[in-house]
């Protein structure tokens, strides 16, 4: 046979904890990534603590060919097609620390295995990071009941589905008015709930105004409703608003207290800064996803920004970059 038509070689088998790559989540961008390593050649390893953070999500829009999925059967589906190669494997831990390891020009991770699964102690030279972020939602006693269903955090993923319905916008933060802006455009009933806060500025409460958009700054005591959903805005004060869905913007946070010892550059809020390659501030660590500085949060964007990440870790692993 040709050298043109040779066939590639097989793998030597390696049943040690030594990885090309080890990937830190195993959601959209993390799957990406991994699958296209494993496209590559290269033994990746992904570890997941399988708490992913839109659990509560029946179904996400606008991942072409899969729009109106499940994210859990996106990630089942992913996990499938990763699986299916063999260098790949899928380890369900949580992952405690990562640090530099120059006794073996790489990095070693510590994972604690959850529901069952065994610890793990692995190396690699590369690691991406796709762990995405945690989210802090208003204290309010019913909200995780209509979480995910009546209410959502990703207007770009749930905007469509609330069309011509009366709806809340609930949060406490200093991006609240562009937020409010954004799910106007598919209704003209919207009030936007600041829960006591000073998240509209008087301005910004003018310019609302001006679409017909309202305020309500009175602080909410609870979310009502029956088994068709959310029905109503309780108020502390006594007054229930009437509203049947909606969004809410949680607070979001980068857990990267297990890469502490690197000293990855952050920018002001806390996500890992990367280049347009995805490269960190320490070379052959690449992040992917949520937690690099804010984008829509959408599953394709992930999956994307996971792909480009393995392109580039790609060409690192051959001293390209």
């Amino acid at each position: 046979m040709s050298a043109e038509g040779a066939a590639a070689p097989r793998p030597t088998e390696d049943l040690t904890d030594r990885y090309d790559v080890i990937v830190i989540g195993g959601g959209p961008a993390g799957l990406s990534a991994g699958l296209n390593l494993v496209r590559a050649r290269r033994r990746v390893l992904i570890l997941d603590s399988n708490r992913p953070r839109h659990s509560a999500t029946l179904v996400s829009h606008g991942f072409l060919t899969r729009d109106g999925v499940s994210p859990l059967e996106l990630r089942a589906l992913g996990r499938e097609e990763f699986a299916a190669y063999p260098t790949a494997e899928f380890h369900q831990g949580l992952v405690e620390s990562l640090e530099p390891a120059p006794a073996v020009s790489g990095f070693v991770v510590n994972a604690r295995g959850v529901r069952g699964s065994a610890d793990r102690v692995v190396t690699a030279p590369v690691v991406v990071l796709a762990n995405g972020l945690t989210e802090t939602l208003p204290a309010l006693p019913s909200m995780r009941a209509y979480y995910g269903t009546s209410l959502h955090s990703c207007i770009e993923c749930d905007l469509f589905e609330k069309s011509w319905a009366p709806l809340a916008l609930i949060g406490t933060t200093s991006d609240l008015a562009e937020r409010a802006l954004l799910v106007s455009q598919v209704t003209d009933d919207l009030i936007v709930f600041t829960h006591g806060s000073e998240a509209i500025t008087p301005a910004e409460e003018a310019a609302l105004a001006a679409r017909e958009i309202a305020v309500e700054r009175r602080p909410i005591a609870d979310l009502v409703g029956d088994r068709s959903g959310l029905t109503g805005v309780a108020l502390e004060d006594g007054t229930v608003v009437a509203r049947t869905g909606g969004f809410v913007r949680p607070l979001w946070s980068v857990p990267l207290g297990y890469a502490s010892g690197l000293h990855l550059e952050v920018d002001g809020e806390g996500y890992v800064v990367v280049d347009a390659r995805g490269a960190t501030s320490v070379p052959g660590v690449f992040a992917a996803g949520d937690i690099t500085p804010p984008g829509p949060q959408q599953l394709v964007v992930a999956a994307g920004a996971g792909a480009r990440a393995a392109a580039a870790v790609t060409r690192h692993l051959l001293g390209a970059l």
